[in-house]
């Protein structure tokens, strides 16, 4: 008997990894995976905070570890999953770390671009490879999903370097969807509007967030859970029939007038 259509997006039995776990987006990230069931690999270079939040995962009866992780460097990214799948073989791979530089054009420097499009474009890179490695070398099928941005198909002032990267996420996640669907590995984008969360809460509640706000045919901000029901989609077998694909959540922002 084929299970219901809610079963098909749990997530028991299965192992996923979630980069930039720390805070924001990804922490919420972990706590999704975990509570459908998922065991989770919380990786990131802030190991402190990760660890506080497998203890709270641990303690609502989910399983997590904290992994320390640059994803700007090979290195720590082979290191990295050596040491997860020593714990467990992961099926799912949230990419999810990110930084951006705020400045205009003219201003932004060759230390700005390095930063936001080795952690962005190269990070990503280094990490979906990898695990789809572990993935291919154990006959693993998995899911990979790649947190982009609708930057990565519009524009904005003042983050250049941000908007490139996440463009380049796009052409990574169909990429390597083409060549990793033999090996039953789903690759899939997801592209957020704005999200609330600690780092950005200030600035959106402000008189120019609001300017902002007033812009998004919808007229909101996204919050983290709006994210759940795609996340969980990509991530489970009731998005099995899924890879290539890019998933807009930003209350219509992408598609507003011109």
């Amino acid at each position: 008997m084929n299970s219901s259509p809610t079963e098909r997006f749990r997530l028991d039995g299965q192992v996923a990894v979630v980069t930039g776990a720390s805070s924001g987006i990804g922490r919420h990230c972990s706590l999704l995976l975990a509570n459908a069931g998922a065991k989770v690999a919380l990786a990131s270079r802030n190991v402190k905070e990760l660890e506080l939040l497998a203890k709270e995962i641990v303690s609502a009866g989910g399983h997590a570890k904290a992994f320390h992780l640059d994803v700007t460097q090979q290195s720590s990214v082979t290191q990295c999953f050596t040491q997860i799948t020593s714990w467990a073989q992961p099926t799912i791979v949230i990419n999810n770390a990110g930084v951006s530089v705020t400045k205009s054009l003219l201003e932004q420097t060759e230390a700005d671009w390095d930063r936001v499009v080795d952690t962005n474009l190269k990070g990503v890179w280094l990490v979906a490879t990898e695990a789809a490695r572990t993935m291919v070398a154990t006959k693993t099928a998995g899911s990979i999903i790649n947190m982009a941005s609708i930057l990565g198909e519009r524009q904005i002032n003042g983050v250049a370097p941000y908007a490139i990267s996440k463009a380049g996420v796009i052409q990574v996640t169909k990429t390597m969807a083409l060549e990793l669907a033999r090996y039953q590995i789903r690759v899939n984008a997801i592209l957020p509007g704005y999200v609330i969360t600690d780092l950005n809460r200030e600035f959106l509640q402000s008189e120019l967030g609001e300017k902002l706000r007033m812009r998004i045919p919808s007229r909101r901000f996204n919050e983290p859970h709006d994210l759940d029901g795609p996340i969980l989609l990509l991530a489970s077998a009731a998005g099995q029939g899924m890879s290539g694909s890019t998933l807009v959540v930003d209350g219509a922002h992408l598609v507003s007038s011109l």
